[in-house]
């Protein structure tokens, strides 16, 4: 797809579906082309198990054990 610099003022929705097609948007002015955008290509899904705070709990004990422990009750026990 051609856009022109006007285009890319007015028509941004369309040349944005275009991307979401995979197409490359070359971006003309004065007819000449001064810039392509191409779509981002995820090469790689995220892997989950990378992300710094996946298995920040290690510990066997329950979940609601544990956010009972971290609200506390309403009086301490003396």
């Amino acid at each position: 797809m051609n856009a022109s610099v006007v285009d890319l003022r007015y028509r941004m929705k369309e040349i944005l579906e275009s991307l979401d097609r995979r197409e490359s948007v070359n971006v003309l002015y004065h007819g000449k082309v001064k810039g392509i955008l191409s779509p981002v290509t995820a090469d790689e899904e995220p892997v989950v198990k990378l992300h710094p705070f996946f298995g920040m709990n290690t510990s066997d004990e329950s979940v609601d054990a544990t956010l009972e422990q971290l609200r506390g009750g309403r009086y301490s026990a003396l």
